[in-house]
Formats: C-alpha cells, structure tokens, sequence
C-alpha cells in the first residue's frame, strides 16, 4: 500500500482558489478539498454534492480545509516553506492570504481515497454532461452524456473549474470524427468526454505513470474503444496531427507546448488551454500570438481561464 506525505492547509473559503493555483504548480500528486460553502450555497439535489459528513464545519463555516498529496521522498519542511514564500510573493498581485494553517502527516492510500469520496457525487457540467463517480447511481435523462469516473490519485474529477471550463469547450467545439489530442490527461476525463461527445479518435497523454493508470482504468469503466492513453513527455509521443488540442495544466507549461502545438494542429484547428491562474493569462494569450495563433474565445471561471485559439490564416 503506498503512502504519501498529506499537507493540510485550513484557510478562508475565499483564498481557496488562489492556493490550488499554488499547488497545481508544484509537484503534486492529488488534491481534496473540503468547503462548507458548496453545502451552504448549493440547493441540494440528484446532481448537486451531498454532505453526509458534518465533520465538514469543523473549523467553521467559514474555512476550508485543502489536502495535499506529494511522493513520500519530497522534503516536506521544504514544500510548505515554499507554499508559505507564494502566498507571500502572493501580495504582488494585490491578494493577500491570511488566517491559514498548514500541518504534515503521512496518510496511505487508502485512507486518501475513503476519504474524498464521501464528497465526490454525480455532477453536472456543461450542456449534456453528468459525471458520475463509480460508487454512486445514477441514471441518464434525455441527451445526458455520462462519464464513469473513479479518478483514484489522478486530478480531473470534473468539480475543479479548469476540468469544467475544458469540458465545456470541447463540448462547444466537438465535430463527429474529429481527432483530438489531451495533454497531461490526468484522470483520463477530458478524453472521455470528447469521445462520448463523437470524436473518431482521442489520444490522451501524462508524465505521471500513475494518471496513465488511473486514466486507462476510467477509459475501460466507459468501455471506450477510440481512446489510448499514453506515457510520455507532453508532445513527444504523440504522432500526426488533431482538430483539437487540449491541455488542462498550468500557464507556464502552456508556453512550452505552444510550438509543437502549432505543428501538430489541423488547419480550423483549435487549441484548448487551462489551468491558467487569471493573473497569467496575458502571458499566455501574448505568447499565442507571438506564435501565429489567434483568440477565438477565453472563458474564465472564479480564478480559472481556459484560452481557445486557433492558428491564423495568412
């Protein structure tokens, strides 16, 4: 059974977002997310989340507590003294975190999984979609499209902002047989959607042995026939070219991956883009047309921006 060094960071609801930007850009394994206001705020119903655990107002109404996961070798004194220098460096932007803990511990697997799960219910994104977790029933109405997830120690459970607004804009610009590529796939999500949505073929790729695994096991639980997913280095494994590029990681790998990006997209291509933090995504919409590309549209979710773009036409 593996076991990981679990930081718990208990903050105001209202600076959750800007620390998950922190951690997803740090070498993360896994994120879970208490929020008392997704209880508070929600109407409760078939698709909204159900908290059977009232453990979740344990530090009050007004605080979240964020879990995150790393390899059990990473320093962990070091790790949270850089989580501390970002929200200091933070006040550059004009966001100012106070009022936070971070504690360690090392947690196994399985009590990570037990865990979020009592959390994680069916949910709906976009116009058709209604992600569904494993342990849970559901059945589809009208033109719902389900995806079966257990997204084990992957990200992409479809309830983080950047995974919906990446679903929403491959549902808005999903063509029947098109051929699309998913860059750091995590859970394998994106790629599911976009095939259950038509797509002739869907290659889905991550660094991350363990997303591979977690993504190729969520591919068979929706017995997919038209999507690989491989491991590799972002790009350099896939081959030929796609309709439609997505990458839900972070601004600064966004960067890296735009020239081969623009080698590996079909003409009326489009490139989907986030994971992007809204203080970054002139850098990137700069960097996109820098490299020929020009903005179609940007979606932008609390803190979150997923960037569409096309290759210009001369």
């Amino acid at each position: 059974m593996s076991t990981w060094n679990e930081i718990k960071i208990i903050l105001k609801e209202e600076d959750l977002e800007y620390i998950q930007g922190i951690l997803y850009s740090m070498d993360v394994k896994g994120i879970s997310i208490e929020d008392p206001s997704d209880l508070l705020d929600r109407e409760q119903g078939p698709l909204t989340w159900d908290f059977a655990d009232i453990n979740i107002f344990e530090y009050g109404e007004d605080k979240a507590v964020v879990r995150a996961y790393f390899n059990m070798d990473e320093d962990v004194k070091e790790v949270i003294r850089e989580i501390r220098t970002r929200i200091e460096n933070a006040k550059e932007f004009g966001v100012v975190i106070e009022g936070y803990e971070i504690f360690s511990e090392e947690v196994n697997e399985n009590d990570w999984a037990n865990e979020w799960k009592k959390y994680y219910k069916p949910t709906r994104v976009g116009h058709k979609f209604v992600i569904k977790p494993l342990w849970e029933d559901y059945e589809a109405e009208g033109d719902e499209i389900i995806l079966n997830m257990d997204p084990g120690m992957a990200f992409g459970t479809g309830t983080h902002e950047t995974t919906r607004l990446c679903l929403e804009a491959i549902e808005d610009h999903m063509r029947n047989d098109t051929r699309v590529f998913d860059i750091g796939t995590g859970s394998g999500i994106l790629a599911i959607g976009a095939s259950k949505l038509g797509a002739g073929e869907v290659v889905g790729v991550d660094l991350d042995i363990v997303a591979v695994d977690s993504a190729r096991e969520n591919v068979a639980y929706n017995h997919l026939r038209n999507v690989e997913i491989l491991h590799g280095n972002l790009m350099d494994v896939v081959e030929g070219t796609a309709d439609i590029i997505v990458a839900n990681i972070i601004a600064e790998v966004i960067l890296v991956l735009i020239d081969d990006v623009k080698k590996k997209i079909n003409v009326d291509g489009v490139f989907i883009a986030s994971g992007i933090i809204r203080e970054k995504e002139k850098m990137v919409t700069d960097a996109l047309h820098e490299k020929g590309f020009s903005i179609k549209e940007v979606r932008r979710e609390g803190e979150w921006v997923c960037i569409v773009s096309e290759v210009s036409h001369a």
